[in-house]
């Protein structure tokens, strides 16, 4: 029986990429394969039997003491006590593989070194762009940012790419300025796993070798979801009100066709668009942070999902989420989005930032037939179960874990 080793930031659905790192080891399970997790500490993780191997909690939202704040900063450069600790599990428990989600931060990538020297092959899942780009979106308050593509990683501090900070964004570039060079990502990494070509093709772009990555799209159990193919009266956002999401620029857009606009989640800019939607008199309702069966319903009672993105999304599970519920999808044509949306067949795609082509699909949708609307969910619901199905990620996996040696 194959062993595998699943390591991850946090132990608890905070967000895609946790979902992805419990998902994925869930499969494998499934797939009589054993499976360890090596984490951090937090008040809501997921109980585990590996918990006592995980490092403590480093919460960059917390107060903490001058020392306290002395010893974070050391372990977001490199931690000797993950380091300590995933050693001691690996005296128990000697995996045959390692996949990575992420590790940056919280656990660092000073664990990295550490499997390899035990000689265990480490897979990583590329959920963003930190391999390449020390604030991990290539983004900054001034928008997209590629500056540090020629290893320069003092703009990070000069622009002060993390969140708006210059302390830890100086922590940060200091983090990546040590493992850049000492080669930690490109010598111990065997493969690294993109969910989106985009990413793949970024990476190449800032001198990564091709031979390095390997594309496996994210997948959804369709069975799991009951499409809805009838079209709502709305139009539907889902995810977090930050400026990279491109809300503003969709308020203003549904404004400008005048379609009613419901958005579920919250965030930092949520007090800015609430006063924009007063200011415009919009036809936009807030429904705060949403799961589960409530968001379902949301998704289902839909018109169509839109995806406003203004910064390098990578495979958004949104897309695939709403595909599965029978819902198209309208998305901004930058990162990994274009790749998921066929055009006028899955949904439509808009120029990111362009307030008047996304108000132009808009009142196209709107003044569309609704069995117009219930082919493209329909098409939508076919393209997940034939393109993003659980198979296709299961057999891509093996084969990937198979070529590094593992025997499945």
């Amino acid at each position: 029986m194959a062993k595998l080793l699943s390591i991850n930031n946090y132990h608890y659905r905070r967000g895609g990429s946790d979902v992805v790192y419990l998902e994925h080891a869930a499969l494998m399970e499934e797939m009589n394969w054993e499976n360890a997790f090596f984490s951090m500490h937090h008040p809501k993780n997921i109980e585990s039997e590996w918990s006592p191997y995980f490092v403590d909690e480093i919460e960059f939202g917390h107060t903490y003491s001058l020392a306290e704040k002395i010893s974070m900063v050391s372990k977001v450069i490199y931690s000797f006590e993950a380091q300590k600790k995933l050693r001691l599990l690996m005296q128990r428990y000697q995996p045959d593989i390692a996949h990575l989600h992420c590790i940056y931060h919280h656990l660092s990538p000073s664990i990295i070194p550490e499997l390899a020297k035990a000689g265990v092959p480490v897979v990583m899942t590329a959920h963003d762009l930190k391999i390449a780009c020390p604030a991990y979106k290539m983004l900054n308050e001034g928008g997209i940012c590629e500056r540090c593509k020629d290893g320069s990683f003092l703009n990070v501090i000069k622009h002060r790419c993390v969140r708006g900070s210059m302390g830890a964004s100086a922590v940060v570039a200091v983090e990546s300025m040590l493992h850049y060079r000492l080669k930690t990502y490109r010598k111990h990494v065997s493969k690294v796993v993109v969910p989106s070509r985009f990413f793949m093709e970024k990476f190449i772009e800032w001198g990564w070798p091709r031979e390095k990555f390997t594309h496996i799209p994210n997948y959804v159990d369709a069975t799991r979801f009951t499409p809805a193919y009838q079209p709502g009266d709305y139009f539907l956002f889902f995810g977090r009100l930050a400026p990279e999401k491109g809300v503003n620029t969709l308020i203003r857009a549904a404004h400008a066709a005048g379609v009613t606009l419901k958005l579920a989640g919250t965030g930092p800019e949520q007090a800015m668009l609430h006063a924009l939607v007063l200011e415009l008199k919009s036809d936009v309702e807030f429904l705060g942070y949403q799961s589960g069966e409530a968001l379902h319903a949301l998704i289902r009672g839909a018109r169509a999902i839109v995806l406003p993105s203004e910064w390098y999304e990578n495979a958004p599970m949104s897309i695939l989420e709403s595909y599965a519920f029978g819902k198209p999808v309208i998305g901004a044509n930058i990162g990994g989005i274009p790749e998921m949306i066929v055009e006028g067949e899955t949904g439509w795609q808009f120029e990111s930032r362009n307030v008047a082509e996304l108000s132009a699909v808009l009142s196209q949708v709107q003044a569309m037939t609704d069995d117009a609307l219930a082919a493209l969910g329909k098409a939508a619901r076919a393209m997940v179960e034939s393109r993003f199905n659980r198979a296709a990620y299961v057999q891509a996996t093996l084969t990937m874990y198979a070529e590094l040696g593992v025997k499945t």
